[in-house]
This record gives C-alpha cells, sequence and structure tokens, in this order.
C-alpha cells in the first residue's frame, strides 16, 4: 500500500518554509517518532499543529475534598470503592457511585438512568463535575459530568485544560501533549491568515495563530473551543469553496435547451401502466425546469428503496430524444446497465427510437458498428457501463447524460461527457438514500431532488433480529407456511463458498443444509455471481415464474431485482453487512400487495452490530437509516478518493461536524456566487482553495 501524503500545509508566508520543516527535527520528536508519527499522516509541524484533539480535559476547577464549597462548579477526583442501586416508587431508580478522594469519599448519584451502574466499575479513575451539596456529612454530585481517565492521565489540582489526540502504538498522551505544545509555542505565529479581518469579525473568530496556540495549550474550555471551531472552519469552508467554484465552472458552460410541451408529457407518461407519485411528480417538474435552460443541468436524484426513480430517468431521456438529440445512461455494472436496457425495451416495444445496449466485452464488428451509429446520430439512445465514456466513443448531439448509482465511480468521471464548447444536462440518481453530510460534500455541487413516497398499496416490512437456535427454528417453520400460501422467499448469504474457520452461512452450505432439514421438499435454487450469466439468467427466470419457491442467494440481488411474490428474507450472519447494503436487500421484498417480513439472523453481540440490526428493526426509511449508518460509521470515503490517498479534510468530520459544515456551505456560495472571492482581499483564500482542490475537484488553475 502506497504511503498517504501529507495533511494539506498551513499556509504561510513566502519567505518562510519553518512550517514545513520535517517534523522529526521538532524539539522532543526525532527520527524514531517520526516514522510512528507518520501513522497519524502527520509528517511536518504543520501537520503537527494540524493534529485537532478530538477533546479535553478541564482539571482547572479540580478541588480536593476539604475545599469544596456548597453549590459551586467544582471538581474532585477519585477512585470508584462502590456502587449501589436502587428502585424508587413508582417506577424509578436511583444508582450511586463512590469514590474515595485521597481518603475522602464523594458520591455521585443519578436518578433514572440505570445503565450508569454497568457503565462505571471498581478501580476506575473518574472525575465528577458539577455543584457538589452536603448531605448527612458527605459532598454528593447529583447528575455530575464524568471523566473516565486514562492511566496515563495525571490529574494535579489546578493542573488546567489538559488536550487529548487520538495516537499511535509507541506514542502516549504526554509525549503527544509535549511535541503539539512545542510546534504551537515555535511555530503558530509562521502560519499567515487568509482570511480577511473583516470575515474574521464577521464570523467572531480569532486568527489563525491565536487558533493554532488556543487548540494545543488551551487556557479555558472556551478559549479551546472557539480555537477548534476556528480550525475546523477552515477546513471545511475551503473544501466548500472548491465545490463552490466547481458549481460556477459547469453553470458557465451552455447545453442545449430541450423544451417540454404537454404532447411530449403525454406520449411519454403513457408509455408507463402506473401514475406517478407525488414525489415523482415533483422530481419531473425540477427536471423540465432544469433541462428548458440553456446551462446545464446538474442534478442528484435520490430515491428510497423502490420508490420508482428509474421512471424518472427514462422520462428524462426520452425527453431528450423527443427534442432530437443522443440521451445515455451509464451504470456501474454490466448487470445493472442489462436490467435498465431490459426495462426500456419494455417500454418501448415497437417504437421507432434507435437505441442500443454498450457494453465493454461486445464483438469487435458489433462495436464498431454501434460506435458509427452513434457518431453519427443514427443511435438516440444508449445504454452501458463505464465503456461509454471511452476515447473511442464520439457522440453527434449528446443533450443528456444519466449517472447511475454514481458513488459507484470517481470523482471525475461525470465531467467526461463535457467536453465541447457544448455540455449535456447531467442527472445523477442513487437508490441508496445519502446522508445529509455526504449531500454536502461528495453531491455538494449538484441541484437535488429527493423521491421519498412509495407507490400506492406498498407495505412496509416487518424486521426483526434473531439471534438464537429455537427462534431460528421457527422462522423457517414460518417460511414453510408463507410458501404453502404461495409465497417466495430470499435467504441471502454474506459469501459463496465457506471459510476453514465458519462455513455456516455461506450460500452453498446453506443451501444444502436447507434442502436437507428445514427445507427440505420445497423447490430451493442456488445463485450467486460466480456463475455464468446466462446460468444467473435462468435461475432469476424460474424464481420470476414461481417454479422455484426459496432462492439461496448472496448480494448480487441487492440492486434491481423485482419478484413481486417475494415476500420473505432471511439474511445469514446480517452482522457483516452495512446498514445501506441491508436497507437495499430488504428493498427486494414486499414489492407487491403481500406483507413481507425480513430476518436479522445474528448472535453477534458487538455494540456497533446491534445498533445497526436495531436500527433496521425500527425504521423502514432509508434517509433516517442513512443518517444512523453516517453516525456508525464516520465521514466514510468523501469524493471516492480513499484509494488515492488523497483524502479532502484534513481534520474535520462531515458527520461529527454538520452544523458547521452547512454553515461554510451557506458562506461558501455566498462567497462564490457574489464575487467576493474574487476580490483582492480574498486572494490568498482562493489561491489556498486551487492548491488543495484543482485536482480533487476537476478545478481550472484560475477558478
Amino acid at each position: 500500500m502506497s504511503e498517504q501524503v501529507p495533511n494539506s500545509q498551513l499556509p504561510v508566508s513566502p519567505e518562510v518554509t519553518g512550517l514545513q520543516t520535517p517534523v522529526q527535527f521538532l524539539r522532543g520528536v526525532g527520527p524514531h517518532r517520526a516514522v510512528l508519527l507518520k501513522n497519524l499522516n502527520i509528517h511536518t509541524v504543520g501537520d503537527l499543529l494540524l493534529h485537532v484533539p478530538h477533546e479535553i480535559h478541564d482539571f482547572s476547577c479540580i478541588r480536593s475534598v476539604p475545599q469544596l464549597q456548597d453549590d459551586q462548579l467544582q471538581a474532585v477526583h477519585g477512585v470508584v470503592v462502590d456502587r449501589d442501586a436502587r428502585e424508587l416508587r413508582g417506577g424509578r431508580s436511583l444508582v450511586g457511585v463512590l469514590l474515595n478522594c485521597e481518603g475522602h469519599f464523594v458520591r455521585g448519584t443519578w436518578f433514572n438512568q440505570p445503565w450508569i451502574f454497568r457503565k462505571y466499575t471498581h478501580g476506575q479513575r473518574l472525575i465528577f463535575q458539577g455543584k457538589p451539596q452536603r448531605r448527612a456529612g458527605r459532598w454528593e454530585f447529583s447528575n455530575p459530568s464524568v471523566i473516565l481517565l486514562a492511566p496515563e492521565d495525571e490529574v494535579e489540582a489546578g493542573a488546567g485544560v489538559l488536550p487529548r489526540y487520538a495516537l499511535t502504538e509507541g506514542i502516549s498522551m504526554d509525549a503527544m501533549r509535549r511535541m503539539t505544545r512545542t510546534a504551537a509555542e515555535q511555530f503558530a505565529e509562521l502560519a499567515t491568515d487568509p482570511l480577511p479581518q473583516s470575515l474574521r469579525e464577521q464570523l467572531r473568530i480569532p486568527t489563525l495563530p491565536e487558533a493554532l496556540r488556543g487548540l494545543h495549550i488551551p487556557t479555558s474550555p472556551e478559549q479551546w473551543q472557539a480555537a477548534r471551531r476556528r480550525v475546523l472552519l477552515d477546513d471545511l469552508l475551503e473544501f466548500q469553496l472548491g465545490l463552490a467554484l466547481r458549481r460556477r465552472r459547469t453553470r458557465a458552460q451552455k447545453a442545449v435547451p430541450l423544451p417540454v410541451t404537454a404532447k411530449i408529457d403525454a406520449r411519454i407518461r403513457r408509455l408507463f401502466s402506473f401514475r406517478f407519485t407525488a414525489g415523482q411528480d415533483q422530481a419531473v417538474q425540477d427536471l423540465c425546469r432544469d433541462l428548458q435552460m440553456t446551462e446545464p443541468m446538474h442534478r442528484l436524484l435520490q430515491a428510497d428503496v423502490g420508490a420508482g426513480k428509474t421512471a424518472i430517468a427514462v422520462y428524462a431521456l426520452l425527453l431528450a430524444v423527443a427534442a432530437g438529440h443522443q440521451a445515455a445512461l451509464m451504470a456501474p455494472t454490466e448487470v445493472l446497465a442489462a436490467q435498465h436496457w431490459d426495462t426500456l425495451e419494455e417500454l418501448l416495444q415497437g417504437s421507432r427510437v434507435q437505441r442500443c445496449l454498450l457494453l465493454g466485452g461486445l464483438p469487435a464488428a458489433r462495436r464498431r458498428e454501434l460506435l458509427n451509429g452513434i457518431a453519427t446520430g443514427e443511435i438516440s439512445l444508449i445504454i452501458g457501463t463505464q465503456a461509454l465514456i471511452q476515447e473511442s466513443v464520439r457522440f453527434q448531439n449528446l443533450a443528456l447524460t444519466v449517472i447511475d448509482e454514481q458513488h459507484r465511480f470517481g470523482v471525475r468521471q461525470r465531467s467526461h461527457f463535457s467536453t465541447g464548447q457544448i455540455s449535456p444536462h447531467v442527472l445523477i440518481m442513487t437508490a441508496t438514500p445519502i446522508p445529509r453530510s455526504l449531500c454536502l460534500t461528495q453531491f455538494g455541487d449538484l441541484d437535488i431532488s429527493v423521491i421519498k413516497d412509495l407507490p400506492p398499496g406498498r407495505q412496509k416490512v416487518i424486521t426483526s433480529r434473531i439471534s438464537s437456535a429455537p427462534e431460528q427454528s421457527r422462522v423457517w417453520l414460518f417460511v414453510r407456511q408463507q410458501v404453502a400460501a404461495g409465497r417466495q422467499a430470499y435467504v441471502v448469504c454474506p459469501r459463496v463458498e465457506g471459510q476453514a474457520d465458519d462455513d455456516q452461512a455461506a450460500a452453498e452450505s446453506v443451501f444444502r443444509t436447507l434442502q436437507a432439514t428445514e427445507l427440505a421438499g420445497l423447490r430451493i435454487e442456488l445463485l450467486h455471481g460466480r456463475m455464468d450469466r446466462e446460468h444467473r439468467h435462468a435461475i432469476m427466470d424460474r424464481f420470476r415464474e414461481r417454479t422455484c419457491d426459496v432462492l439461496v442467494t448472496t448480494t448480487v440481488i441487492e440492486v434491481g431485482v423485482n419478484i413481486p411474490n417475494a415476500t420473505l428474507m432471511i439474511i445469514q450472519q446480517a452482522e457483516r453487512f452495512g446498514l445501506a447494503q441491508l436497507h437495499q436487500l430488504r428493498g427486494r421484498i414486499c414489492r407487491g400487495s403481500h406483507q413481507g417480513f425480513c430476518f436479522l439472523f445474528s448472535d453477534s453481540e458487538v455494540p456497533d452490530s446491534v445498533a445497526r440490526l436495531t436500527a433496521m428493526e425500527q425504521s423502514t426509511d432509508g434517509f433516517t437509516l442513512a443518517e444512523k449508518d453516517a453516525e456508525l460509521r464516520g465521514p466514510g470515503d468523501i469524493l471516492g478518493l480513499r484509494q488515492s490517498g488523497a483524502m479532502p479534510l484534513r481534520c474535520a468530520d462531515p458527520v461529527r461536524d454538520l452544523a458547521l459544515l452547512q454553515e461554510t456551505r451557506d458562506l461558501a456560495v455566498s462567497l462564490v456566487d457574489r464575487g467576493t472571492l474574487d476580490q483582492t482581499q480574498f486572494e490568498p483564500l482562493k489561491q489556498i482553495v486551487l492548491q488543495r482542490f484543482t485536482g480533487l475537484l476537476d478545478l481550472p488553475q484560475t477558478g
């Protein structure tokens, strides 16, 4: 694996290079620690200054027990020596934790929080902070703030505010504090502030040198919070400015306006056997408004599972074709491209629209024939994979591009279609609901349409976590009963073959076991991605035609499979799947009028796994689950760039810092759209943005 690139560096005056000093030359670091710091992506002194503490411990108000005063904000430090829990009248509870503070005993109490009893254990070192009161000859903190101290934390009354950092093996918290303190004392003043004074005053933030000192050598919690906000704000603002510049660039391009008339609208809608939902109608309105403009549309259409995004994509494609232009749809896999092709073929039976499916493995003669048809404009509707953006593909008058599941592509691929003076309108769509934090980062330069409502008659899936063998036996009996009533079931497995230590959840093993035991006598088939395409299609056809009762499969059915009679899903070792994937899988059932049931088999007690599966039980709303997934997994792979080793943010977290992300988004759009960023006083900030993001966001060198 290649070594990660350093964090984007702090701005410095042209004559000063101190912040680019290799960190090994900082006093107290040396070659050995410098190697360890690389694990934290710290290569220079500037990188070390941007290693933001994740929290602070405020020891400034710690008192010895004899110094405590009644009902004033104070803190004490001690060791847990006893705990108790009592039931009170009315179903209430009281938990107490007793600290030994150098021979003096102090008690913390919590009402109606029984989990506190399990959280703190004998021998732990804690700090209680709050307003103590004297009760029965002993000091007591009611519902105190608690700091759980690590073994290396040294606590002295009046020790002040100490930052806490992410560490790597071989570097202690005390060593990290000494290094960052030295860096702040010797180098913070060398950082030039890219934000004009007028903007700093508007935002009420400290200068950058003040913030770097306050971040690592804080004198109060308030100073640290202000310093941390300034450093995170810089990171997010520069990123949002990059997205805003990208947006300005795309809006400056020219596109062919596509007229929408009542006649065209009616002709397209007649192709569908159903009425659009209110959400679909709103998405159509958004599209039609954009497509009639002379600036190219750049819109993200996100829909919950089963909400009908494909119908909107087809509407847009046919609108472009009706206007006499070419339209293309690019999917991330051949399977998904083929599914879109099948949908269009069914809708356009008897139509004179010339169309083709362009995949990578076509015979050379057939490929040449299709490329010629595309280049001359004879073929007006093209479905394909990334084969569409190869140099050999030349469009005659491409007016619209639809990109499906764009998060599976790299960040620059949607710009491949915009190479001439006239750029196509671009519609990006996904059936994976996107958390707000990702909408403001990966898709921050796009307008957004959302479809949440499901087609009429679609019922919510009842989801249950199943953790014991007796419960699993009852599930298999229920499957038999449902199959006898005419329904069908999926059994989803995390892998095809068994591993040396565990093959119980492998598709091949589950298939053999179910045939011989719980589902013996039923018509069971096995499906996985290693089978050739014809074999897979034959199995799915049998399942669709109801000559198969139970399909044991891998995640090959995750996207696009639509079997209305399949109402049951059992997911083996469900803890192995992420929330978004579980939601996609669950979306394969309950696509008709019958009630759907999803059973999550898992005996895992890992807290994150339990939280994920509990969320699945409690909600069928993909947008709610997307936010929960972001909360559990963190920011993930912003812009799909993890594989290149270049993450666009230095220290901010879009999930944790969502409020600040929204604030910087609004500020960046204002600065760019009003031309403020082009003013002389903002030139240092603009240059930093271009240096950081010209490559990552495909920006012009001049902004």
